[in-house]
Parts: structure tokens; sequence; C-alpha cells
């Protein structure tokens, strides 16, 4: 009796381990960079969704403790700290790094998520996946994050299939554009805003989400969706805080990944 219950403890546990097993990955850009990023792959994905954390964006991606992934920086970032709870719904997940000469305390800012180089990037990275599993690609950002998702989704030249803004870059600044700042009539996928209805930082502010969905005027679709609760353990700025919803992570989770799965068919 007791092997039996030893031995359904044990599958259970590695069935747990499978589902949340996560991979380094990386690639070599065009112009010879280094392009790191976090992989969960699903068994049968049903799409693929690409999170670029805000903020200086430089998670300083590792082999880590015993071989397993590990991350210097950004682990409280909204998309970074939820990667898993996306990965349940059939999603496979790419958490993306800076790219290897963007490293360091500046990280992505100052302008390279703008650049034309971050797009080539990118690219590179779509290309790699689309290999790996050839499912809708989605572009996932949070914060600093959807200047980088804005500027892909405007630029690539790998097309993908969709975008998710959450807490949006309304005001620019010394460390990168507003994602109004791009020339968003050029998004031709469908694209959901997610934004806390207290978003209390100053760059991300919740009266300016109505410019940004004016903008997105050729998309296909766009979905605004807003969230309220939750509580606040740091700066407004920061993810500890309804900039980063939260406690009420799982609904957005489950609304992004709702969407994406919506318009992938």
């Amino acid at each position: 009796m007791y092997t039996r219950i030893l031995f359904v403890f044990l599958a259970v546990l590695l069935t747990s381990s499978a589902l949340a097993e996560e991979e380094l990955m990386e690639v070599t850009t065009p112009r010879g960079a280094t392009q790191k990023f976090l992989l969960i792959k699903p068994s049968q994905p049903k799409a693929t969704a690409i999170l670029f954390a805000g903020g200086k964006g430089a998670l300083d991606l590792s082999k880590g403790l015993f071989g397993n992934p590990g991350i210097g920086w950004g682990s409280n970032n909204f998309l970074v700290r939820t990667r898993e709870a996306l990965a349940r719904h059939g999603l496979m997940v790419a958490t993306i790094d800076a790219p290897s000469d963007h490293q360091g305390k500046k990280g992505m800012s100052g302008g390279f998520r703008s650049s034309s180089q971050h797009v080539a990037d990118i690219d590179a990275v779509i290309a790699r996946l689309r290999e790996i599993a050839d499912v809708p690609i989605w572009l996932v950002g949070t914060s600093r994050g959807t200047e980088s998702a804005a500027n892909i989704a405007v630029n690539s030249t790998q097309h993908p299939d969709g975008l998710v803004l959450t807490s949006s870059m309304t005001v620019g600044d010394r460390k990168g554009k507003a994602v109004t700042d791009f020339d968003l009539s050029a998004v031709r996928i469908p694209t959901l805003i997610t934004h806390h209805k207290e978003d209390g930082c100053p760059k991300t502010l919740p009266g300016d989400i109505d410019i940004v969905e004016t903008g997105l005027s050729n998309a296909p679709l766009v979905k605004v969706q807003w969230f309220s609760g939750g509580r606040e353990q740091s700066d407004p700025c920061q993810a500890m805080s309804h900039h980063g919803y939260l406690g009420i992570e799982n609904q957005v989770v489950d609304a992004i990944a709702q969407f994406i799965l919506e318009n992938s068919r």
C-alpha cells in the first residue's frame, strides 16, 4: 500500500516538474549579438507568447543552480513572474533577455528598445521559435516592455500574429519612447490593451489609454480591458503594485491567454 502511494506521489511530482520545465536558449543575431531567452514549451502549444519585461529589460539569464535557468534581475516583473501561469494555458512562452551587448546597469534603456537593431534581434528569435513550433506568434510587453513590443509590431519583417500591451508606456523620457511615439496605424494584427484603473505610475497614465487605442486604427481587432483591486507593496512604477497587477495576476493572465487563444485560430 505504502509503495503504491509513494509511486503515485512520485508520478505526480515528475509530471508537475515536466509541465514547469524551462530551458535557457539563445540565438546569434544578424549583427553578431547573442540573444538569450527562457523557453517553456507545452507538448502541443496553441500559440507562442514572447514576453518583454519592463525596466532595463536585462534579466542576466544564466544556467543557474543544478542547470536550471537563473534570473539575475527582474524576477518580480509582472510577465516574468507569471510566465509559467501563461504556459499552463497551452502557450509556448519565450521570456526575452537584453542582448549580450546591452546587459548591465543600463540594459536596453536609452533608445535601444526603439531601434532597428532590437527588431532584427527579435526577428531572429521569432524565426527560431517558428522552427520549434509552427504556431501564431504574439508579442506581449509590460511597462517599458511595451516600447519593445510596439516597435517590433510596427517594424518586424517576421510578421508576428498578435500584440498585447500591459501597463503601456504613454509618456516618453530619456530612457525610451512611449508606445504612442510609434506609427501605431501600421499595426495590422489583433491587439489587447490591459491596464489597471489605479495605476499610479506617471509614465503609464490610465487617462492616456484611449490615445493608444485610437492610434491602432488599422488593427483588425482592438480590445481594452481594465482591471481594479489588488494591493501595492512597492513604488507605483515598480512591479509589486497596481502597475504590476499585484494580487490580481491570475485575472490578468487569464484575460491575456483567452484573447490570444481566441484570436489564434
